[in-house]
């Protein structure tokens, strides 16, 4: 048997097998949940206002590209 000739139902079959499996394992995983705190939320909307960065510059000519 020619494994070159074959390789791509190869690589379905490992493809099928690999896929069938991470959903077989991810069922038993426990949800996880986790308690919102409330004094975050609350710094989070008191420091809303973000500071913005405005850079401004002439472009450089051809002269002045060569001297660099």
């Amino acid at each position: 048997m020619n494994i070159a000739k074959n390789m791509e139902i190869i690589f379905v079959t490992v493809a099928v097998i690999a896929g069938a499996t991470s959903f077989a394992t991810a069922a038993d995983a426990p949800a996880i949940m986790v308690r919102a705190d409330s004094a975050v939320a609350r710094v989070a909307t008191v420091n809303a206002d973000m500071p913005v960065v405005t850079v401004t510059a002439k472009r450089l000519t051809a002269a002045e590209k060569a001297a660099l």
